[in-house]
């Protein structure tokens, strides 16, 4: 059984025209120690699938429906007070987008990161402060950063107190919504090796939220691609990046900058689809070129394209029946 497992998860916000589904029937699997990273245009749903998973979600959210199984546990099912106490911190953990969002800034450093210890955890504070100061050396964080206010640290210094702050209830998966993307790239790599350094020392499950694919394919062991709140591909590092199945994943790969090419980045003509009133069929047909009539009348399933490989899109219908038979 996969560490987490998650199906036809959905959630939808409440807004003056009615219901926003960003996450619109996302399924996927998860083995302890492997990484996934989630990419795909802002506004595609990423944070707020990471935020479903977490149970962390805004007075109008309406859900998540779906089934959520993590260390077999169903998560979904469990009342709001039972899941702070049994999952949340302790099996899933979360690093939130912008660093100096997440940190109190009247609050010194260490005590924020022994903060849950202490109440959620039941450990004394003498206990707690020698627990943080430990994980700020695992971070590669000097110890006294322990009694540093947030505005004294730097961008990579807080990036790491985040991570800090993600792991010190030892949960066995950690969501990292666009932990590098304020930072400058010398930092980000050095970031980017921590990350994977702690991944293979912990034996961390780790769910990577980017923009970047290059990125995800530095840590990553699988890349699911979302587009208007659905994954329209998902599988292993080498397929999806050298054998893109999804017309947009084509154009998210061709968007990126070449080093040793001549060739120009190409971009993604239109906008992303109105997820109040989203287009009939395949959500991303307005903008592809690929488009035939069935694309617009019905929305395809997904395809299994090769082994743990799958796309959602009507192209890969013949592959798929070829990969059946």
């Amino acid at each position: 059984m996969a560490f987490l497992e998650v199906e036809d998860l959905r959630l939808a916000y409440v807004t003056d025209r009615g219901l926003l589904w960003a996450v619109d029937g996302t399924s996927f699997s998860l083995e302890p120690g492997e990484a996934l990273g989630l990419v795909g245009e802002s506004g595609s749903g990423k944070s707020s699938l990471a935020l479903a998973l977490m149970r962390l979600l805004p007075r109008n959210a309406h859900g998540p429906e779906g089934v959520v199984r993590m260390d077999g546990i169903e998560a979904l099912s469990l009342g709001e007070e039972e899941f702070r106490r049994r999952i949340r911190g302790n099996v899933i953990s979360m690093g939130f987008q912008g660093a100096m969002n997440s940190l109190n800034p009247v609050m010194r450093v260490g005590h924020q990161i022994a903060e849950p210890l202490m109440v959620d955890g039941g450990v004394s504070k003498s206990e707690a402060h020698a627990k943080v100061r430990a994980m700020l050396e695992m971070v590669g964080l000097p110890t006294e950063v322990f009694g540093r206010y947030p505005h004294e640290l730097s961008g990579g210094m807080k990036q790491r107190v985040v991570i800090a702050m993600a792991l010190v209830r030892d949960p066995k998966l950690v969501v990292l919504d666009e932990p590098t993307s304020a930072l400058d790239v010398s930092v980000q790599a050095q970031i980017m090796n921590l990350l994977k350094r702690l991944k293979r020392e912990l034996g961390l499950s780790l769910i990577f939220i980017t923009h970047d694919l290059a990125l995800a394919s530095d840590v990553c062991d699988y890349i699911a691609v979302i587009y208007g709140g659905r994954v329209v591909e998902i599988g292993g590092i080498e397929g999806v990046l050298r054998r893109p199945s999804h017309p947009y994943t084509e154009k998210l790969l061709a968007s990126a900058p070449k080093l040793r090419k001549s060739e120009q980045p190409d971009f993604i003509p239109g906008a992303p689809p109105d997820l109040l009133d989203p287009p009939a069929g395949c959500r991303f047909s307005p903008r592809c070129s690929y488009a035939t009539d069935i694309c617009f009348a019905e929305d395809p399933p997904l395809f299994t394209v090769e082994t743990g490989h799958t796309a959602k899109c009507w192209l890969r219908q013949d592959a798929a029946t070829e990969a059946a038979d």
